[in-house]
């Protein structure tokens, strides 16, 4: 049987890849990988594009369901200048060095490349988290304690 350990360097490995399915199977255990991002965005795309053109070809008294779907549409456009600070390891996001201290940053905090912005832990390593950029942070994507995963995106920073 797989360490917990061995079976999450096998995702990373996997995820880094280009391999999309990977099975491993031994002494009755089965492991069954599979990257197939492409096909759900696809596949998200496919879905939306039949619900926009409903919603523009709806009668006038259903307007309030154009207003829902406007600031979802208008929000990509404004993330597109902004850098994301991802996660480069699995592990547990903290926004403090410890629970006493104030976080790293905070919305509209200034950051330049060789700021600290969060820590993640992984085995019990505490693993600095840079900003790499030069701005403002913009949004902040998880909260303290949450669980994250592989470049997972964990702000948004406005690039001065």
């Amino acid at each position: 049987m797989l360490k917990i350990q061995e079976i999450r360097e096998i995702i990373k490995l996997v995820d880094q890849s280009s391999v999309d399915e990977f099975t491993y199977e031994h002494e009755g255990s089965k492991i069954k990988l599979k990257k197939n991002a492409v096909q759900q965005v696809q596949a998200v795309q496919e879905v939306r594009e039949p619900a926009v053109q409903a919603i523009q070809q709806a009668p006038a008294a259903a307007a309030p369901a154009p207003k829902q779907e406007a600031p979802a549409a208008e929000a990509p456009a404004d993330q597109s200048n902004l850098h994301t600070i991802t996660s480069p390891m699995v592990g547990t996001f903290y926004q403090s060095s410890s629970p006493e201290s104030g976080a790293y940053v905070k919305l509209g905090s200034k950051v330049d490349e060789n700021s600290v912005v969060c820590i993640v832990e992984a085995m019990k390593l505490f693993n600095e988290i840079e900003a790499e950029v030069k701005g403002e942070i913009a949004e902040i994507l998880v909260k303290d304690g949450q669980l994250v995963e592989y470049g997972q995106p964990l702000f948004l920073v406005k690039p001065e």
